[in-house]
Parts: structure tokens; sequence; C-alpha cells
């Protein structure tokens, strides 16, 4: 029993060492499969305008699927490539001050919402943002946690043209952006499957 157990932790511990999708699977602590994990890719690069392949390889050298959009959305607004600013992240330097280097504001970060924001993982975010004025939004210390949601909001919120506090309230129920796109994009899918069964049969 003791062996068998020995070798399915080792099959598993090569599962993910070899394979993105099932190594984001288990970090996320759900497995939604591959085609999950692959609309999530196919997501970011469609926002923003890249091929899907060098999605998956920003993903294979090391950076979160959740990261995966903030290196992207850096580098347009830095004006280089997004291997640039991953070589800067894996290099253990924090998104704010990868930023800084830029000279990029905070401020770049903010999402407009229609909704007081309370509590995580969106409260404190929003709270520096409410508690400064605009004229002293580049002086916010957003932490690397703070950032990496807020991009992905404003990412899944533009992308699928769902409000922002939609999102906000579905991540605050615990689910990963994986997951969430998921969610979104089906729950889109199912819409419009519905509203097109409903037109059929007006016209004669």
């Amino acid at each position: 029993m003791r062996v068998r157990a020995t070798l399915i932790a080792a099959a598993l511990v090569s599962a993910i060492a070899i394979c993105p999708s099932v190594r984001a699977q288990v970090e996320m602590g759900v497995s939604i499969g591959e085609e999950g994990v692959r609309g999530f890719y196919l997501t970011v690069g469609q926002y923003f305008k890249r091929p899907e392949r060098e999605v998956i390889v920003v993903r294979e050298r090391g950076l979160s699927d959740e990261e995966i959009p903030v290196a992207f959305f850096i580098a347009i607004r830095a004006s280089v490539e997004p291997r640039v600013i991953i070589d800067l992240r894996l290099g253990g330097m924090r998104w704010l001050d990868i930023c800084g280097r830029y000279r990029l504001s905070p401020e770049i970060f903010y999402v407009p919402v229609a909704m007081e924001v309370k509590g995580p993982p969106y409260g404190k975010a929003y709270g520096h943002f409410k508690k400064k004025s605009r004229k002293q939004w580049k002086t916010i210390a957003l932490a690397d946690d703070d950032i990496i949601n807020l991009v992905n909001l404003k990412m899944m919120s533009e992308h699928y043209g769902v409000p922002a506090a939609e999102v906000i309230k579905i991540r605050s129920g615990g689910k990963s952006f994986v997951v969430l796109n998921d969610d979104i994009r089906k729950g889109k899918k199912d819409k419009g499957s519905k509203e097109k069964g409903k037109g059929k049969g007006k016209h004669k």
C-alpha cells in the first residue's frame, strides 16, 4: 500500500512538472480540465492581441496563469516586449517596482466600478484609490496581489463586456480567474444559444 501511494505521488509530481495545465489545476485546488485552462490562455491572447502559443510559452517560463495578463499589460504601456517584463519579474522584482522602472503610475491599474468595494480581494486596493486624490494616485503602494487582481478584473470586464462590479462579486467568492473565465465564457455561450433559440420561428 505504501509503495503504491509513493508511485502515485511520483506520477503526480512528474505530470505537474511536464504539463503546465496540470500544474495550473493543482495550484488552483480545482480541476476545470484542459479546455478551461486553454480558454483562459485564449482570452489573454485575444485581449492583448497575442498568439495563444506565445501565452503558453510565457506560462512555461514560470509565471503563474494569473500573472500572465499583468506581464502583457505592463509591456504594452512600457512599450517593450513582454519577455523584458517577464525577465524582470522572474528575477524577483515586484510588479510595482517594474512599473517604477518605466515611470508607470499605479493609476494605470484603476478600474472604475459602480459600487463601493469592501473586503478581500479588492477592498484594500480600492481603499487606496478612495483615500487619496487623483493627483496622489502615483504615490499609491499596490501589492503584487492587488495588481494581479486589478489587471485580471480589467481584462475580464472589457473582454466579455461584463460590469466590473459583477466580476468583483464573483471573484470575492474565492474563484481563481481561470475558473472565473471559464464560468463567464460558458455563461456567454449559453446565453447566446438561448437568444438564438428565441429568435427561431418569429420570421416566417
